[in-house]
């Protein structure tokens, strides 16, 4: 009798964050001229719409890949470019209330081919559209018989028309018309690189023979309610006896904002810098090279309180020497899980970088946690557009602002700096600051703090844009409860749709790792 095993060999499911390596792997494959997709971009496919990215499993191993959006009707029956429609290929077009669903990509490993895999991967998004009672199924399908039957066909309208017609074969379209899709109209310049097909493709669609709207029996659309429990901590300077001293107050912000049923807790930035405050004040650099020497024992109590009170810890900012002996402000993120990430702050100030010798951090992606993916930006780094804007489009619904600030001037530079990435990227911004004054330890000597839980500017939102924030210069804890569900209203039905009115037809930002 053959040995039985309850593992089947090949599934399809959907794709998780964890598989980004190797659907990365398998587009090198199918692509091996134009190459992979970035990490970036399939995470934010995955954050935007997780229920329409779909692997296909064959014994372990991933060998097919079908990514999904859901879109208004009116944005998928008229002209449009692969780029615009699904925001670069990150999926920030996704639209919850939209009527069908809309394939960014299906692509399969040459070597098994013969597994049906690609079909299996396109029934698989027929039983979504079934469940999510939808209309139907669109897509641009390439055209690379066009190239080849160009001298037949001069124009390109007169190849989608043949094709569309069954008087000649293409390769793919002819496939994807086998399996109920059907032409709807030609897409001019859909992807330029495209070359076999002149840049075009054929707008396929399939309709849902089971939807009626008239159905009283179809199903509800249940769209969860998605909340997110915030406390954010303005911290004072202060100074402490030892170390012990120093997290026993730090264990009691994070007993505090368990108590009041918080996801997540926000320190400020550098407030590790009260470790020092016991010891003989030092020229800067040797102040801060004495600073990280603390790290291994504030990873481990900062994990520990993690675990122990059930709470995801923002744990502000703490300079450490990296493995290629820099030093870097680095925000490290203790989830209740035990895991433990580390975000570097990509923009040093001019004055960390004279004083304390802190080199910026090189990269910057969301930190899934069991709320979601989320975003940090470093004091300074919420300055810089571009870095909300690369983890908005990851899938960051939520990004954390720990800063540290002497003036009202530095601190009112982040704060409409938080407000204005809220607005261009349709999301929460929370800000922890540090207050209070140590005169001993230095570049820590005065401090200005007005903390807060920021909203953007619609209906939906605080009126202010402001959902709870902290008395200036007050050492407390301010709560809010964030609903995550109704930015992806804002993004779909806002009176402004910032992040998906961006004109990719004229610019975009391409960061130095392709993402």
């Amino acid at each position: 009798m053959p040995k039985l095993s309850s593992k089947p060999l090949l599934e399809v499911r959907n794709a998780k964050i964890r598989d980004i390596p190797k659907i990365i792997a398998l587009t090198e494959r199918v692509y091996p001229e134009e190459g992979s997709y970035q990490p970036g971009t399939i995470r934010g496919q995955i954050n935007a719409f997780p229920e329409g990215q779909f692997v296909a499993v064959y014994d372990g191993e991933i060998v097919g890949y079908a990514a999904t959006l859901q879109l208004a009707e009116r944005a998928i029956f008229r002209q449009h470019t692969w780029e615009d429609i699904t925001g670069a290929g990150y999926g920030a077009m996704h639209n919850a209330k939209g009527e069908w669903l809309y394939g960014v990509e299906v692509c399969v490993d040459p070597g098994r081919q013969r597994a049906r895999i690609g079909k299996r991967l396109y029934e698989a998004r027929q039983r979504l559209c079934d469940e999510l009672w939808l209309k139907g199924i669109a897509f641009g399908g390439r055209l690379p018989g066009y190239r080849r039957n160009k001298k037949d066909y001069p124009r390109a309208r007169d190849y989608f028309n043949a094709v569309k017609e069954r008087e000649v074969r293409d390769p793919v379209a002819s496939f994807q018309m086998k399996l109920g899709f059907e032409p709807e109209m030609l897409l001019r310049n859909y992807h330029p690189d495209d070359k076999a097909s002149g840049g075009h493709a054929a707008l396929m669609i399939w309709r849902n023979p089971r939807y009626d709207p008239e159905d009283e029996q179809r199903p509800a659309h249940q769209r969860s309610r998605e909340t997110v429990r915030i406390t954010t901590v303005q911290m004072e300077a202060r100074k402490v006896a030892n170390s012990d001293e120093f997290f026993e107050h730090v264990q009691y912000f994070v007993e505090v904002a368990a108590d009041y049923g918080s996801d997540f807790v926000v320190f400020p930035e550098l407030f590790t810098l009260m470790l020092l405050s016991s010891e003989p004040e030092r020229p800067p650099h040797e102040a801060v090279v004495r600073l990280t020497e603390f790290t291994p024992e504030f990873v481990e109590r900062m994990q520990k309180l993690a675990l122990g009170w059930n709470i995801n810890i923002i744990g502000g900012t703490h300079p450490t020497i990296t493995d290629d002996e820099d030093i870097q402000n680095v925000c490290y993120v203790f989830l209740r899980d035990g895991s433990i990430h580390a975000q570097e702050k990509i923009h040093p100030t001019p004055d960390e970088r004279d004083y304390w010798g802190i080199v910026g951090g090189d990269t910057v992606d969301v930190i899934d946690t069991d709320c979601g993916p989320i975003g940090v930006m470093i004091c300074y780094d919420s300055e810089f557009p571009e870095v909300a804007r690369r983890l908005a489009d990851q899938g960051a619904r939520i990004m954390f602002v720990p800063y540290c600030t002497d003036t009202r001037q530095g601190h009112l530079r982040v704060r409409y700096c938080c407000h204005a990435r809220t607005i261009e990227n349709q999301c929460y911004v929370v800000t922890s600051g540090i207050t209070g004054n140590l005169a001993n330890v230095d570049n820590l000597d005065i401090n200005y703090a007005h903390s807060a839980i920021l909203t953007p500017s619609d209906m939906p939102f605080a009126r202010d844009g402001i959902a709870a924030e902290a008395s200036e210069n007050v050492e407390m804890v301010v709560v809010a409860d964030l609903n995550v569900s109704t930015l992806q209203w804002a993004r779909s039905q806002g009176a402004v749709r910032n992040l998906r009115d961006r004109r990719f037809d004229l610019y975009r930002v391409r960061w130095k790792d392709g993402g």
